[in-house]
């Protein structure tokens, strides 16, 4: 039987793009700080002239020129010289002082000799309350921000044997559900993380064991165990954790919540959010408790770890572990590595979103599990934009666009492109969509170092894959490791600079 058009609509796969990446009006390439730094350099070189010092105004002028230069050579990865100056200074001054070497435990200087978190989450702590539903769940805590992070997990399915229709419609609910995040009150991030690594085969064995019947046949017994014994090797264990972080004030200028208090506004909103999200393809979605939560952050330090957890398990003698004893013993952050207990980890960033449209499968290599890694995450950052704000940021691109389109005598077929794209955005959240800040973190963990040109290369060839541009957290790889973990920690309000200074030097 002939399909019909609307049939046919139902099975192609649909096509997602008009990623925007924020630009500031500037002047001949540059942003608007530059822009500034610019007007400034040519007012004050006139000044001095105009006082007779002309060597000293050639002198500052020269070097505002080289200055400006620097600022507008950029890399593949949208980097200028100067950022890249910039960071590498940061780093020598990192390992001149011995702030990228870790050494925790009874022999260390850490307080009370345990293991904990290092970096930018050595001080978050960790509780369990319950939800509406009575399920316990794990509330993490960052200080710095006083924010709160509740952590779901699932174990999603492949895909690979669903309908086309199936996946637009799960990709429909996702979106949706990403769009409701903007009108969720006090929400500042939103993070899903995907983590493929080789299953040991304990939690299979314990699942059978536990539905096997007693008075069944011993022969059918009997295969199925031997099945269980063989099935495991060469297999791979998907988990999916949604880290949803809170701020303790509702609105700005508000009183700030105790923990209870958060904890008792997350319990009550978590039953609704975990049926949403279930509805998106992620499986059943349950809400991660504080002794998982500690093996999962444990194990990504010290991925050895994994099948004695998994062991212990399947005997009945689950680990009691506390919040001070899920980090590594010891690491040594490099320049473009992480070494960190047993094992080495490399985490990149993406650099340049999708320029093109992309169907609903482009993150599917990148996330597949890989035979020749311990462990891989995926994590993707999603930071709500206010309904208020949305409004006025898109018209501020779409003013961008016009400025920089209509600056030039002729207008390139890119600056057209940009036009069109703040302009189709402009529409949709005039229309009621959702505005949201995204990133993408992804590490790759594995046991020998000479492996690791094998790590590049293939994460390479699997970035093309997703369209997408990967940068190395050069310099940084100790602190992005951990942001690609569902702890709910917030890159931007971490960073030294101010939002507005940020945005003006883009």
């Amino acid at each position: 039987m002939a399909l019909t058009e609307s049939d046919q609509m139902k099975t192609r796969p649909h096509v997602y793009g008009n990623f925007r990446t924020p630009t500031s009006k500037g002047l001949a390439g540059l942003s608007t700080a530059g822009t500034i730094i610019l007007l400034v350099g040519i007012v004050v070189g006139v000044f001095l002239m105009m006082f007779g010092l002309w060597v000293a105004a050639l002198v500052f002028e020269m070097f505002l020129a080289v200055v400006l230069l620097l600022s507008m050579k950029k890399n593949k990865h949208g980097r200028t010289m100067i950022e890249r100056i910039v960071r590498k200074v940061n780093w020598l001054n990192t390992r001149y002082s011995g702030a990228n070497v870790y050494r925790a435990g009874p022999l260390s200087r850490v307080p009370s000799g345990t293991t904990k978190l290092p970096g930018i989450a050595a001080k978050s702590t960790l509780s369990e309350h319950k939800d509406g539903y009575g399920r316990p769940f794990a509330m993490v805590r960052i200080p710095q921000k006083n924010y709160y992070t509740a952590v779901l997990g699932s174990e999603p399915d492949a895909g690979g044997m669903v309908d086309q229709d199936q996946v637009n419609r799960w990709v429909d609910r996702y979106s949706m559900w990403l769009g409701q995040l903007t009108d969720e009150p006090g929400l500042v991030q939103a993070a899903v993380t995907v983590e493929t690594a080789p299953d040991s085969g304990f939690r299979l064995a314990r699942r059978v064991e536990s539905e096997i019947q007693e008075d069944s046949p011993a022969f059918a017994q009997e295969v199925i165990r031997e099945a269980v014994e063989m099935l495991p090797s060469g297999s791979t264990v998907t988990k999916a954790y949604t880290s949803l972080t809170y701020k303790a004030a509702l609105r700005s200028g508000g009183k700030s919540r105790s923990e209870a208090e958060v904890a008792t506004d997350l319990a009550s909103r978590l039953p609704n959010i975990t049926l949403g999200l279930g509805n998106t393809g992620a499986g059943a979605v349950e809400p991660v408790t504080a002794q998982e939560l500690c093996e999962v952050v444990r194990v990504a330090y010290d991925p050895h770890e994994a099948v004695l957890f998994d062991q212990a398990h399947a005997q009945g003698k689950a680990p009691m572990l506390n919040w001070n004893e899920v980090g590594p013993q010891a690491h040594d952050a490099e320049w473009d590595w992480y070494h960190h207990d047993n094992a080495w980890s490399k985490t990149w960033t993406m650099s340049v979103p999708p320029r093109s449209a992309v169907q609903s499968r482009v993150l599917q290599s990148l996330i597949a599990p890989n035979s020749e890694l311990m462990r891989k995450r995926i994590t993707l950052l999603y930071r709500p934009i206010d309904p208020a704000a949305a409004a006025q940021l898109v018209e501020k691109d779409l003013n961008t666009a016009t400025f920089n389109s209509s600056s030039s005598d002729r207008v390139s077929s890119r600056q057209s492109r940009e036009m069109r794209a703040a302009k189709a955005t402009e529409e949709e959240e005039a229309e009621g969509a959702g505005l949201l800040n995204f990133a993408l973190i992804v590490t790759a963990t594995v046991e020998d170092p000479r492996n690791r040109a094998m790590v590049d290369s293939m994460m390479d060839n699997l970035a093309v894959g997703a369209r997408i541009r990967i940068e190395p957290a050069y310099g940084a790889q100790d602190s992005a490791f951990a942001v690609g973990l569902p702890l709910g920690l917030v890159v931007p309000e971490m960073l030294a600079l101010p939002k507005s200074v940020r945005s003006a030097l883009s």
